[in-house]
């Protein structure tokens, strides 16, 4: 789940070791030349962090937010309706759950827990219903016009060095916003799923690798440009588990066959299920490497399954930097989620963690194309920045 939109704030950044925001954005009350300084330390850090030995995408909600996904308090409209509707209103009182909550997911997890000890067939019903819904929210708005900010985030992050690892891509979204935009830019997506069709889910795929062969037999193969690996943690709306427990790609599969984990408590429990499993223990063992930038978007530090490692890691890692890019970086600051807490005060005493308040339309945006920067341009900007005054 991720945070909602609330009043704007400016695009700005906050910085280890620092109290207040840097903003990015001129205006009447700030100086030109800082807002450029400012701009320039930004870029300058993502260039560096684009470049460590791995780099690991951690994408939440707020990603396809920005190419229409449906938000949680959408999905709650959606499901429950707005005003609640009188079924929906029953359900809640049968479950014992305070609807003025507004929580899909506390909803959701009592009609779970409810239905462990009680065989209602109300509920049940209501459950399949919902299940239904929140599939076909997630699986319709897909339009690839939409998508220019994946493409670009996409485009820019996987054109790294040869002798670097492979951008690693995790993401909770279901939709495949990710797989879509890697298509129109014609790069490859690892997601362990076979190659031919009908593709098939086998972890041995995340350890292959694609290269291109030269027309000379003798000469070694280059490892192919706009490759990256893909790991639904949450599952997708095109995966399909079979009646003998196979899992493959199907565009439209049914609520009942849809290889999901449901907005919920218990996801904590079923993400120890296969597919699930093999894509958090990647996670895990991610987010532990030396020399590792980890770029958090679009992500509101709800699932404690997954927020509870990072902020592990970033205690434990010594050669780890974490970017959290959030439209509401700013606003978090001030908010109870005890992982926001702690990032915010381990980065105000200096831990390599910094925040960027904006979209994530507006970041993808502002990545710098590494293939870009010759080393003619690189030897510039270094003089500028020794020789520009302080």
């Amino acid at each position: 789940m991720d945070t909602t939109e609330q009043t704007k704030k400016p695009d700005a950044f906050k910085a280890p070791n620092m109290n207040h925001w840097y903003e990015l954005e001129a205006s009447d009350n700030n100086d030109k030349l800082q807002i450029n300084k400012a701009q320039d330390d930004l870029k300058n850090m993502l260039l560096a962090s684009l470049q460590m030995q791995h780099l690991v995408v951690l994408a939440g909600s707020g990603c396809s937010i920005s190419a229409g996904g449906p938000s949680m308090q959408k999905l709650w409209s959606e499901v429950v309706g707005a005003p609640p509707k009188n079924d929906a209103q029953e359900i809640a009182s049968r479950v014992n759950y305070k609807i003025d909550d507004k929580n899909i997911e506390a909803f959701l997890s009592k009609v779970e827990a409810f239905l462990q000890v009680n065989k209602d067939k109300a509920v049940c019903n209501f459950l399949k219903n919902s299940k239904k819904i929140i599939l076909d929210q997630c699986s319709s708005f897909l339009n690839v016009n939409k998508l220019n900010a994946h493409k670009i985030f996409l485009h820019r992050l996987s054109r790294r060095r040869i002798r670097d690892q492979r951008l690693q891509v995790f993401t909770t979204n279901y939709d495949i916003c990710f797989e879509r935009a890697a298509a129109e830019l014609g790069g490859v997506a690892l997601d362990g799923f076979s190659f031919i069709s009908p593709r098939r889910y086998d972890p041995r795929f995340f350890r292959y690798d694609i290269i291109r062969r030269p027309h000379t037999g003798e000469a070694v193969g280059h490892y192919l440009e706009g490759v990256f690996l893909l790991n639904k943690l949450h599952g997708s709306v095109n995966w399909a588990r079979s009646k003998e427990g196979t899992i493959y790609e199907k565009d439209t599969p049914t609520p009942g066959e849809a290889c999901l984990i449901y907005p919920a408590m218990g996801k904590y429990q079923q993400s120890f299920d296969q597919p699930y499993l093999e894509s958090l223990a990647q996670y895990l063992t991610a987010v532990r490497e030396p020399n590792t930038c980890i770029l958090v978007v679009g992500f509101g530090f709800n699932d404690n399954h997954l927020s509870e490692p990072l902020l592990a890691a970033v205690e434990s890692n010594p050669h780890l930097r974490l970017i959290v890019v959030d439209s509401n970086a700013m606003q978090q600051e001030k908010k109870k989620n005890r992982f926001w807490n702690c990032l915010f005060n381990l980065s105000t005493n200096g831990e390599d963690i910094w925040f960027i308040n904006m979209s994530f339309n507006d970041f993808a945006n502002i990545i710098p194309d590494l293939k870009s920067l010759t080393p003619a341009d690189t030897l510039m900007k270094a003089i500028k920045d020794v020789t520009r005054e302080p």
